[in-house]
């Protein structure tokens, strides 16, 4: 199979798989929002903002250096390498996470009381902190697998662990009484790590089956802490610039007349419009992940045209798609919040925001080429 085709094959069937995720997740978005309400909603962000933040941190760009040492060690020829890098990246990130989880399940009382706003929080965290460890491992073996050109099987698991997250919250959800907001946020993020377990468990099965005996003797920790670190610094700074602007919007509106409830307001906005206005955004999802590992493959035969070729053809079509896209979103505004809710005002929003669909979508796969490139 040629690059060409390799690289279109595994991003058509990514596409198709997060096509299905996403719109599972997003039908997933709106029976939620109907079952705790807008504030349950704006509550529920704010609790994920903090919880990304502490898995940015747990992580430090693990998963993206397994993805592009892999990538590189087997563009080389090496699957020695590969695994002897991947056993380091696993050493690198339970050591980093283990010390986040520690730290937010002892700090959860403050950042649920002084972060968030409400107790109602706390369950949450905590939960999150038990499993993040889990979470990250789980990540670094989707960026190996990702990287080895298994698409197949992870596209595989990853819908397998979509339907579990989604059965199993809805579930407790279910058996919850009605109004307990923080039994419900705890639900959700349950369900997400109780994922999480599921495809650890999975790609470790299929990993060990096929992995062979490796006599490689790289100096792993030196090339793991060289990619991760600088990574682990500029996502963390992004996840920290992000949460911090999260946290600050329900505060800011409550000091406008007009803001009956900002939290209300704020989950409108972040957990009813943009989760509409990135659900295209599947496609380069898929996109993004197959350019990482074929840019550092590229980087590391020294292919430079073929970088240009890829950089170049990429950013254009992405953003024409991202124009297409939130020109859309803007004209049909008043169909899509219709119909998927009917009950809340927000297609004012939903028209101010698609106008910064095009830039959000360009930054989705610039990130992902800078990080393919090194």
């Amino acid at each position: 199979m040629t690059k060409g085709n390799r690289l279109l094959g595994g991003a058509l069937m990514l596409t198709g798989v997060n096509l299905l995720l996403r719109f599972a997740g997003t039908a997933f978005q709106v029976w939620l929002s109907g079952q705790i309400g807008a504030a349950g909603i704006g509550l529920l962000q704010l609790i994920l903002s903090v919880n990304l933040l502490a898995l940015t941190l747990g992580t430090a760009g693990g998963r993206t250096t397994a993805m592009y040492l892999t990538a590189e060690a087997l563009g080389q020829k090496r699957p020695g390498d590969a695994d002897r890098l991947l056993s380091g990246c696993f050493v690198y990130s339970i050591v980093c996470s283990g010390a986040v989880s520690i730290t937010l399940f002892l700090h959860a009382p403050k950042l649920a009381q002084e972060w968030i706003g409400t107790a109602d929080a706390l369950p949450a965290l905590r939960t999150w902190a038990s499993f993040l460890p889990v979470v990250t491992l789980s990540g670094v073996m989707t960026g190996y697998f990702t990287a080895a050109n298994r698409i197949g099987t992870l596209a595989a698991v990853e819908v397998a662990e979509q339907l579990f997250v989604i059965a199993a919250t809805a579930a407790i959800l279910t058996a919850l009484p009605i109004g307990d907001r923080a039994e419900a946020c705890r639900a959700v993020v349950l369900g997400s790590c109780l994922g999480a377990v599921l495809t650890l468990a999975c790609l470790m099965f299929l990993y060990t089956r096929c992995a062979g005996k490796t006599d490689s003797s790289i100096p792993v920790a030196g090339r793991v802490l060289r990619c991760a670190l600088p990574l682990a610094v500029a996502d963390d700074l992004k996840a920290g610039v992000s949460a911090l602007e999260n946290l600050m919007v329900p505060r800011r509106l409550a000091l406008f007349s007009g803001t009956v409830d900002p939290l209300a307001a704020f989950g409108r906005i972040s957990g009813m419009v943009f989760p509409v206005l990135m659900f295209p955004a599947a496609i380069l999802s898929s996109l993004a992940e197959v350019l990482i590992p074929e840019l550092a493959r590229c980087a590391a035969i020294g292919s430079r045209r073929r970088i240009r070729y890829l950089v170049r053809r990429n950013l254009r079509v992405t953003l024409l798609y991202g124009l297409i896209c939130g020109g859309v979103m803007f004209l049909l505004a008043d169909e899509l919040c219709g119909w998927l809710y009917p009950n809340q005002p927000i297609v004012s929003l939903m028209r101010r925001f698609a106008l910064l669909v095009p830039m959000l979508y360009c930054d989705l796969i610039a990130d992902a080429m800078t990080k393919g490139l090194g």
